[in-house]
């Protein structure tokens, strides 16, 4: 059995990469029980799906021009 610590890591990780069958049985059967890490899991997807809208300027209020868009991006670079 994995630890909360174990499931919420490999929940981040599969924000970026999928994980291999194992792992991925592994967080489901942790998940039907713990009802805190089904939580975590909850909050990632929120964030993640928030962050894309974001990302694309469709969140409401984001819209920012394409030359602020530019200005933040070159900012960004400078760093």
């Amino acid at each position: 059995m994995l630890s909360c610590k174990e499931v919420s890591l490999l929940m981040s990780k599969q924000c970026d990469t999928r994980l291999r069958w194992p792992e991925r049985l592994a967080v489901g059967v942790h998940l039907l029980y713990c009802r805190g890490c089904a939580r975590v899991k909850d909050q990632l997807q929120f964030l993640r799906a928030a962050s894309r809208r974001f990302a694309t300027g469709t969140a409401a209020g984001t819209g920012l021009s394409r030359d602020a868009r530019d200005r933040i991006r070159a900012r960004l670079q400078d760093r």
